[in-house]
């Protein structure tokens, strides 16, 4: 590691590369959920998906005696308008990159084949309420949203733990940018998203933030008033929060 900050309640790891960076976020969710499975028979956790996540993921597919079998997987976003198959689906990216990897007690899509989009809220909504969260691996956007809560409808006092959400181009622009899309024009302007209080409800929160892109919004997170115009600072509120940062996206802070 080549720095620790504490702001807050926040815990900032930076590590001198993006693999260091995600194989100890990777290490510690594990661990935490090694620890939960020891209190309780089963465990829920929430995942992000973006490319950003890439190495935790890994890390966690790798992680040794986890009993899989006893965590229930949601994933937190979803576009609205993409055919159920488009690769670029959030779930698609999940499925491929941990849900199919290992064998969980069950694994909980936002959308559902047949489902109107009310009908989809209140069914995720039912199960986030029937499950509560333990655990959450997360990123930040570039404009420092956590999921799809971008800076002009981020509530932290949000009544609801589902909704749909207008993508504004900072965050649109961001999935060109990480490859997910060929033009901003190919982006949807609308997604599902769970809300701020049912991410920073959970007990732990695991952010893995890697990549000069990010470094304005890691910046911001340490150094802005806490308050939904910078999203990602709800995680300075939060007891047990810690965000891993690599060289590039921890170079302002550093």
């Amino acid at each position: 590691m080549l720095k620790h900050i504490k702001k807050d309640k926040l815990d900032i790891e930076i590590y001198g590369t993006r693999a260091e960076m995600g194989a100890a976020a990777g290490k510690a969710a594990a661990d935490r959920i090694r620890a939960l499975l020891r209190e309780k028979d089963e465990v829920n956790v929430i995942f992000a998906a973006a490319p950003s996540q890439n190495e935790t993921l890994a890390a966690l597919c790798a992680a040794p005696d986890v009993d899989w079998t006893r965590v229930n997987a949601f994933h937190m976003d979803e576009y609205v308008g993409l055919t159920p198959d488009a690769p670029q689906n959030f779930g698609s990216f999940l499925r491929n990159a941990i849900f199919s990897k290992l064998p969980f007690k069950s694994v909980r899509y936002i959308y559902a084949e047949g489902e109107s989009e009310d009908e989809t809220i209140a069914r995720y909504t039912a199960l986030l309420e029937a499950h509560p969260v333990d655990v959450v691996c997360l990123g930040i956007g570039e404009n420092a949203h956590i999921a799809f809560n971008d800076p002009w409808v981020a509530d932290f006092d949000d009544p609801v733990l589902v909704k749909r959400v207008p993508l504004d181009e900072v965050c649109r622009q961001q999935q060109v940018n990480d490859g997910c899309f060929a033009r901003l024009d190919d982006v949807p302007r609308y997604a599902l998203t769970l809300t701020v209080p049912a991410l920073t409800r959970a007990g732990w929160l695991f952010c893995t933030v890697p990549a000069p892109t990010k470094a304005d919004a890691v910046y911001a997170v340490v150094n802005a008033d806490v308050g939904p115009d910078v999203p990602a600072t709800s995680m300075r509120l939060h007891n047990h929060a810690v965000m891993y940062c690599d060289r590039d996206s921890g170079a302002r802070v550093l």
